[in-house]
């Protein structure tokens, strides 16, 4: 249509995966294992519910508008994250984030470049707001290239970069070391650091933020904090950036829920923690599990909460993947990149709830 943005016109939508458990009664969806978006498998902290319940009982005041700026969060994201509070903002979501840091850095026209294949939302942000979208990507076997990196950074010469870190889906942890060596070389170009799988790996560019104009660091509570639902999203960075960003940033758009849910759960820090030492054994059972069950089946960089699994055998994949679903397991089948057509992902849960898809798979390969 001619009314159209003409950035709309040809995009290729992000592509979502199923959502068949919002299709079944509530009291039916403890029964599927959805483990195609990573979110986490367990529910929040109680505090959460707790709080949420106290808010409804307590007059939420729905006629108004959320507060605006919420100290009581925004103090206890800046202690989570050991940052002073000026160098941190908080958004409905990491999407969300990503939406703004595009309206505010890209113009028509800039190039940018994605370390990938990785999560493809943050390329229809770009494409949308009428970026030049390029790819530097990883080998076949998902290792990177440094070299090779930083030549695709010469030839595109691109007003921001994207890392996925570590990356989803192949769970790749850039170094410290490369990403300040990246901020310290090309100062002209800024470097959005994606840390949404953080806490499965401690693993955090932040100091960096204190020593580089060009760095953003986007961070979500959707993966460890098990609050997905809500859309919380955070960014690190230097304080001139946090205001700039800050100028287009509607405050109105985080609901009075997700602030006090996000309050209930920065309140009570170890139960993510236990959280991420479960999954990380889940992980760690998972992988043995796939190197002793079958040779077609290849596991790649275990960082996140997740895994991507390679089959060797196109058919063997689709195959293994509907005889998962038959039996309520959803895992992330992939299309948008050549690299992946062989592969799938699966979010890790507990160990309880990973036994089952153990024992599933075991059935598939005995037929």
């Amino acid at each position: 249509m001619r009314y159209v943005n003409k950035y709309l016109r040809n995009l290729a939508p992000y592509k979502l995966a199923s959502h068949k458990i919002w299709d079944v009664p509530a009291n039916q969806r403890s029964k599927i294992l959805k483990l195609d978006w990573n979110e986490a498998t367990i529910a929040p902290s109680p505090l959460v519910q707790q709080r949420l319940s106290d808010l409804v009982n307590q007059n939420p005041n729905y006629n108004l508008y959320p507060s605006a700026y919420n100290k009581e969060l925004h103090s206890l994201f800046a202690e989570y994250a050991e940052v002073p509070k000026e160098n941190l903002q908080y958004f409905a979501s990491s999407d969300v984030l990503h939406e703004y840091i595009a309206r505010v850095f890209i113009s028509v026209g800039d190039p940018v470049l994605i370390l990938g294949p990785t999560y493809d939302n943050f390329r229809l942000t770009c494409e949308a707001q009428g970026g030049k979208v390029y790819y530097s990507e990883f080998s076949n076997g998902f290792n990177l290239s440094e070299e090779v990196f930083e030549d695709d950074i010469h030839k595109t010469n691109p007003s921001v970069v994207y890392i996925c870190n570590p990356n989803n889906p192949t769970g790749n942890l850039i170094s410290l070391e490369f990403i300040e060596k990246l901020l310290s070389n090309y100062t002209e170009t800024l470097f959005l650091i994606d840390e949404a799988y953080f806490e499965f790996t401690g693993v955090t560019a932040k100091e960096l933020i204190f020593k580089y104009e060009n760095l953003l660091i986007s961070r979500t509570m959707s993966k460890a904090f098990a609050l997905a639902s809500f859309r919380i999203g955070y960014l690190l960075s230097c304080s001139e950036n946090i205001i700039t960003i800050s100028k287009v940033r509607n405050p109105k758009n985080f609901t009075v829920f997700a602030q006090e849910a996000a309050i209930a759960a920065l309140s009570d820090i170890q139960y993510m923690r236990n959280y991420v030492e479960e999954v990380l054994l889940s992980k760690l059972q998972f992988v043995d599990f796939i190197k002793s069950m079958n040779p077609t089946l290849r596991i790649f960089n275990a960082n996140g909460n997740f895994l991507l699994v390679r089959v060797l055998e196109l058919e063997d994949k689709k195959a293994l993947i509907s005889h998962l679903e038959a039996n309520d397991i959803f895992v992330r089948d992939f299309t948008h990149s050549k690299l992946l057509l062989d592969c799938f992902r699966i979010t890790i849960g507990t160990r309880e709830q990973i036994t089952v898809v153990e024992n599933v798979i075991r059935e598939f390969f005995k037929k």
